[in-house]
């Protein structure tokens, strides 16, 4: 089945804005960030349950869901993107109606926990959809002049983008096995990537390139994980891996031994026999890339290069 891309933004569409996963820890970032969608042209919807709070979810998971599903019914509505992360985005997956989607593709953005809704959108109907800044993240307070660019360009565009240049160059991505290959980007936040294992919802990665980031785990953490991905056969049917950053990824007891991010990362190369590029600026960082899931792209993995071979949305 080919890619399902949605349509480009255009000035004077709308914007949905909700909260599938966690709440907002300060309301005024809603508000901050809708100013800055407005300011850019665009007229804003906000999702009924952003405001409220259900333990550590932003309303009920029947509230959240309603949400979602009314701005993706709603033809007015060309783009959704999350406030935050945090939990809640598997806890809607069994109810989920891709179907809605397929019918009225719509840009949706972010990053973090929205991972599982990402995948859940490709494996189902094959949706485009855009790991990528949030707006009560990203897109209130300061904002990083890289991030907004390179998310616009894609979301605007139908140009495909190509080279994915580094925001930072003091920080340039660097290759753990050589090798080029052709795929198209599957993956996001390495914990929702494994939480998703043996369910409906996960795609097969085969022939993808699996991109991966995670942020505030432990390297035994992400040892397990990495190597359960491995042991699930993700990395035997993918083309090649892209890993981002992995923030606040250190031992907590410092004075127990401990393999570092930068060791795991390397054996898991060695064991996964594709190209690998670590390190790009993806994930829980500042500055970021946008990375779109469904999209084919080109790893030269001796030149720690990662080209988007076409446009992500029609």
């Amino acid at each position: 089945m080919e890619p399902l891309k949605p349509a480009r933004i255009r000035k004077g569409d709308v914007v949905g804005v909700l909260a599938p996963a966690s709440p907002i820890g300060d309301p005024a970032r809603i508000e901050q960030g809708v100013r800055y969608l407005e300011g850019l042209g665009y007229r804003v919807q906000v999702g009924e349950s952003v405001r409220k709070e259900h333990g550590y979810l932003a309303g009920t998971d029947e509230e959240r869901l309603d949400d979602l599903h009314r701005m993706v019914k709603d033809r007015s509505v060309r783009m959704i993107i999350a406030l935050r992360g945090g939990y809640g985005t598997p806890r809607l997956l069994a109810r989920l109606r891709p179907r809605l989607f397929a019918r009225d593709p719509k840009i949706l953005v972010g990053f973090s926990d929205l991972t599982g809704l990402q995948l859940a959108l490709w494996e189902s109907c094959r949706l485009v959809t855009f790991h990528g800044p949030m707006l009560g993240v990203d897109f209130a307070g300061v904002i990083d002049p890289y991030t907004e660019e390179m998310f616009w360009a894609l979301v605007t565009s139908r140009r495909a983008f190509g080279e994915l240049r580094m925001p930072d160059q003091a920080l340039p991505p660097v290759a753990l096995r050589r090798g080029e290959a052709t795929g198209r980007l599957a993956g996001g936040n390495l914990s929702l990537v494994c939480s998703l294992m043996g369910t409906p919802f996960i795609p097969s990665f085969r022939k993808a390139v699996v991109f991966l980031e995670e942020v505030g785990e432990e390297p035994y953490r992400l040892d397990r994980m990495l190597t359960q991905l491995r042991l699930a056969g993700v990395f035997r049917r993918a083309r090649a891996v892209v890993t981002g950053q992995f923030s606040d990824c250190v031992p907590r007891d410092p004075s127990r031994p401990s393999l570092s991010v930068d060791q795991i990362l390397a054996e898991t190369a060695g064991e996964a026999g594709l190209p690998f590029v670590a390190g790009m600026q993806f994930g829980h960082v500042t500055k970021k890339l946008t990375i779109p899931t469904g999209v084919k792209c080109r790893v030269d993995a001796a030149k720690a290069s990662v080209r988007l071979l076409e446009g992500a949305v029609r």
